[in-house]
């Protein structure tokens, strides 16, 4: 009997997961270059049940027991969010659409709408995004895809979080000119006028972004680089840099609600299901004990 309890309450635990990420992707909607999370359940290992003591020798076989489900792991959604014009020219936002070529056929390629792509083996390779560089105050090096800066008095551009963001010479950009009075290109060239002004923003390419961890506040750190697959961004690589614009959460507010109540009406059928055993309990300690 107690083995249906401890399966309603992993149950119960991985629906209250599910719920949490849910609502955490509902308070981020507004929240620039958010990416949604999703979070994967498992079931755990199937077990085999034998009965032992009966009347034959040895143990006999009854069948397989699922032993209930749990939450393995929360895994981001780089799809592009949509840019919103903002006016500022210190507000900075990330179009981008990277391809990769199969080595095997030499052709692109052909990811989903959620940037993956599954080979024949079963294997899933993902689309490579962009992200804007940014140091921390430690001196790490942090990857962000919210471009909503801003200047401080010394001329350094700053995110949002306050981390430094980085030029393509690796090193923090103090900009030498007032903001408003800069322009960049498609590729974060910053120019006056025109004329380039010789600094650019560092925009950094993870071909396994699924590598990246999560360090909150939309910030990103590569605990092995290599195996994130980073490199700076190519002349070539499809990405556009778009001054005075931001890159909006790809939360999809509609499929959010839905999860959300979901996830609610699982975590009430469990409930039941515990409710079930804890009245069979009872009965059994305080009804048939008594006879």
């Amino acid at each position: 009997m107690l083995r249906g309890l401890y399966t309603a309450a992993a149950g119960m635990m991985t629906q209250q997961r599910m719920h949490d990420t849910v609502t955490q992707n509902i308070a981020n909607i507004n929240t620039p270059g958010y990416k949604s999370v999703n979070e994967a359940a498992r079931s755990f290992p199937e077990v085999l049940i034998s009965l032992v003591g009966g009347n034959g020798p040895g143990t006999s076989q009854i069948g397989k027991l699922n032993t209930g489900v749990f939450a393995e792991e929360t895994q981001p959604t780089y799809t592009q969010g949509d840019l919103r014009e903002t006016g500022k020219s210190s507000d900075f936002g990330l179009e981008s659409s990277l391809e990769l070529v199969d080595p095997a056929t030499g052709q692109p390629y052909a990811f989903d709408q959620s940037g993956k792509f599954v080979k024949a083996d079963g294997s899933v390779v993902y689309r490579p995004q962009a992200f804007f560089t940014v140091q921390d105050n430690n001196g790490n090096i942090r990857y962000t895809r919210d471009g909503s800066f801003h200047v401080n008095g010394a001329g350094e551009l700053l995110s949002s979080t306050g981390f430094k963001v980085l030029g393509s010479n690796g090193q923090p950009l103090v900009l030498n000119r007032p903001i408003n009075d800069l322009q960049t290109d498609s590729k974060g060239n910053f120019l006056y006028n025109g004329a380039p002004t010789n600094q650019q923003l560092q925009i950094t390419v993870a071909t396994s972004p699924y590598e990246l961890v999560r360090n909150g506040n939309g910030v990103y750190e590569a605990a092995d680089p290599q195996k994130a697959g980073l490199r700076n961004l190519a002349a070539t690589d499809a990405v556009t840099v778009r001054q005075g614009s931001l890159e909006g959460s790809n939360v999809n507010t509609a499929q959010s609600m839905v999860d959300l109540m979901t996830a609610q009406r699982a975590y009430e059928a469990n409930q039941k299901v515990i409710q079930f055993y804890d009245k069979s309990m009872d009965k059994a300690v305080n009804d048939v004990g008594r006879v």
